[in-house]
């Protein structure tokens, strides 16, 4: 069972990247998903999560400019950034809570990140 992001690269300000976080393996369910970022020398900081309904929540720095969204049949959730600003630099993390079986058919709950993917925005 792994979670695997994907997408990062560099652009120019102003422009777009579209990241995806897909959950792989025994999955059963994947509850809340969300995406984090951490920039050299700072803090991990929330960018926006999601629900398995649907919610949405999002960091004051990125309203208006990102949108979270998610395949449920494909157990797999976008962060879709427009208006990219060089501050958006950061090293880019996904999270989900998932629910899979393991190798003896026991159900186990496990709060999952991905590897990361790196966002680079230049000026």
């Amino acid at each position: 069972v792994q979670l695997q992001a994907s997408g990062g690269g560099l652009v120019q300000t102003r422009g777009s990247l579209r990241l995806s976080c897909a959950a792989s393996g025994s999955i059963v369910r994947v509850d809340d998903m969300g995406w984090y970022r951490q920039a050299p020398g700072k803090e991990r900081e929330l960018v926006a999560t999601i629900t398995s309904g649907g919610s949405t929540n999002y960091a004051d720095s990125v309203k208006g400019r990102f949108t979270i969204s998610r395949d449920n049949a494909k157990n797999t959730m976008y962060l879709q950034m427009n208006s990219l600003k060089p501050e958006d630099t950061a090293v880019y993390l996904c999270n989900a809570d998932l629910l899979y079986t393991d190798y003896e058919g026991q159900f186990v709950a496990w709060k999952a990140w991905g590897q990361g993917t790196q966002v680079t925005v230049s000026s």
